[in-house]
């Protein structure tokens, strides 16, 4: 029985490769390290884990955002989606999902693409690379939350 169900498994991965179908990635939990006025995150993770999401504690409460990779490229944004109030988004080849209302965004440059929600684009975060980790810097990580609370492009 477990021969067939890895015969079968195969087959299906083979099949969505030849018809460029893929799964979509759900976020995996990374711990960001805040350092003064810096946020680090570990490159390895977000390399292995292709989609990732970490919090930070503020005065306010709690902000989300997400780190992921399309192709070679590394894009952080906040992790919100406002009008449903999601805190998740799925990974697609070059597309995001939010894991509740399913609207689809732009991975690459944040814009909604169909779906309710698609006023609130993923307003993305600048970054830097110091000794295996990705740094920003929590006035930028701020700036892209709320941006992205807010509808339409900066």
């Amino acid at each position: 029985m477990f021969k067939r169900l890895v015969g079968v498994a195969l087959l299906a991965s083979i099949i969505l490769t030849i018809t460029g179908c893929s799964q979509p990635i759900r976020a995996t939990q990374v711990t960001a390290r805040v350092e003064g006025d810096t946020v680090l995150i570990p490159v390895g993770e977000v390399a292995n884990a292709k989609n990732t999401r970490f919090t930070l504690k503020t005065v306010a409460g709690e902000v989300n955002f997400m780190a992921y990779t399309v192709e070679e490229d590394l894009y952080i944004r906040a992790n919100v989606c406002p009008p449903c109030r999601s805190i998740g988004f799925s990974l697609k080849e070059k597309t995001l999902i939010c894991d509740r209302c399913a609207t689809t965004f732009n991975a690459e440059t944040g814009a909604g693409v169909k779906g309710a929600c698609v006023n609130f684009p993923k307003a993305g975060v600048p970054y830097s690379f110091k000794d295996g980790k990705i740094m920003m810097k929590v006035s930028d990580l701020a700036t892209a939350y709320q941006n992205t609370l807010e509808p339409g492009l900066p």
